[in-house]
């Protein structure tokens, strides 16, 4: 009882949940200000740090990420001080370092052209770290700040917040059967055909693909690599792999849609369940029409509600079968228990408390809540500590590491593989559902 007592303020896990929560506090509250961003540029670099409006220069935006590079270190260093993982004082610096990267990442990839393409800050945080790790090494100081997992959970935990289930139920049942009847049979073929077919020695990165690929890419695969614990590098290689087919898919699905003419609404939905990022899947619906771009995004969202299930049943699955030591050795709930990754829990209260009871106070005006509480805070920082853990993964990683995991081309054969066959599913599934069932839905 004492060690699980202890363990809400010494794990991980649990630090995710009670920073993002102390975070969705303050913004019911009211109490932190609209956290600052880099904003796009065109010619001049120094555009992305400006504040303009009408055309006219009214402040610049250096102090208000100065501010929010230090309150985050402070915020994020109490946990690194009462888990005791890390000098407090080496990890503040080692923050304060990979929040600059951060913060390059998120400037390069809002320059105009650059932002056309598809090619998100994500990807950015990602190839400056494995740029520094890979050349010159990551030095000591900054790899002290480099705390993948906490950061990764915290974003989990606000995304939560994003989940409202007034919207999910927009679209009813058709959305429900586009978004949870592909996602698990997409799950399920993916594995036994890496694990089987394939012979895929490491497990733990074919479920991370298989969850990326089904779900909703970079948070499912960070999910599932907590679930059964997957060393950094396996998470690496599915991220990676995700991104690049992520940016090819946004551009080409609503090219194919259209010049096939397929309906919009179904085009949508395909998208919606098969393009692995939440913000491709509303570009790529945006390019269809705004009917398109809401059903597309809905059906994502609804797929994000899957994020905790997916976790939970690989926790399972991995104790009682994958680390099973041996026939007769049966595990009790509290194996599972421990395996289970707790951030989750605080994705799920999140989307409660936003969907049940802020809501609710607000007469349920879903605008209201998302203009005031999530985009301008929770989403906000969402994106940032996404963008921390993408630049913190790279300064872990290295491309020897990442080239042993290969097996000889598997892993890319696996995701090309489970995406077609996600992509021919989806379709024939949202047929059924928008075209022939509920084609009135929208």
């Amino acid at each position: 009882m004492a060690k699980g007592i202890s363990a809400l303020w010494k794990e991980e896990d649990w630090w995710a949940v009670w920073l993002g929560f102390i975070i969705i506090g303050g913004s019911l509250l009211r109490w932190l200000p609209k956290i600052p961003k880099v904003g796009k540029w065109t010619g001049s670099p120094f555009d992305a740090f400006m504040v303009i409006k009408d055309g006219v220069v009214s402040g610049n935006t250096i102090i208000p990420l100065i501010v929010l590079m230090v309150g985050l270190a402070v915020l994020t260093a109490i946990a690194i001080a009462a888990m005791k993982t890390e000098n407090v004082v080496k990890y503040f610096f080692g923050f304060l370092g990979v929040f600059i990267l951060a913060t390059i990442a998120y400037w390069t990839a809002n320059q105009v052209n650059i932002k056309y393409w598809g090619l998100s800050y994500a990807m950015w945080a990602l190839l400056v770290g494995l740029l520094i790790s890979n050349t010159i090494g990551t030095p000591s100081w900054l790899r002290a700040g480099a705390k993948t997992e906490l950061f990764i959970k915290i974003g989990l935990v606000l995304l939560g917040a994003e989940i409202l289930f007034k919207k999910i139920l927009t679209l009813g049942a058709p959305g429900l059967m586009v978004a949870w009847i592909v996602t698990p049979v997409v799950i399920i073929f993916m594995f036994n055909y890496g694990v089987k077919l394939l012979k895929m020695k490491n497990k733990s990165l074919v479920i991370i693909i298989a969850a990326a690929t089904s779900v909703c890419g970079v948070s499912a695969a960070i999910a599932a690599a907590a679930a059964c614990c997957a060393k950094k590098e396996d998470l690496t290689l599915a991220v990676g792999m995700t991104l690049i087919f992520t940016v090819l898919m946004m551009f080409l699905m609503p090219i194919a849609i259209g010049f096939i003419g397929m309906n919009a609404i179904l085009g949508a939905a395909w998208m919606g369940g098969t393009i692995d990022s939440t913000g491709a899947v509303v570009a790529a619906g945006s390019m269809l029409g705004p009917d398109a771009e809401k059903v597309a995004a809905v059906v994502k969202m609804i797929q994000n509600v899957l994020i905790g299930l997916v976790a939970f049943f690989i926790a399972l699955y991995w104790v009682t079968r994958v680390e099973c030591k041996d026939a007769d050795h049966k595990p009790n709930i509290m194996e599972i228990w421990y395996r289970f990754p707790k951030f989750v829990i605080g994705f799920v209260a999140a989307s409660l408390l936003f969907s049940f009871i802020v809501m609710p106070a607000v007469g349920g005006d879903v605008g209201y809540v998302e203009s005031t509480y999530i985009k301008p805070i929770t989403t906000a920082l969402r994106g940032w500590f996404f963008c921390l853990a993408f630049a913190a993964i790279g300064l872990e990683s290295n491309f020897k590491d990442l080239a042993s995991r290969m097996e000889g081309g598997k892993p890319m054969i696996l995701y090309v593989v489970g995406q077609t066959f996600n992509l021919v599913l989806t379709l024939a599934v949202a047929y059924v559902a928008f075209m022939l069932l509920f084609p009135n839905a929208v």
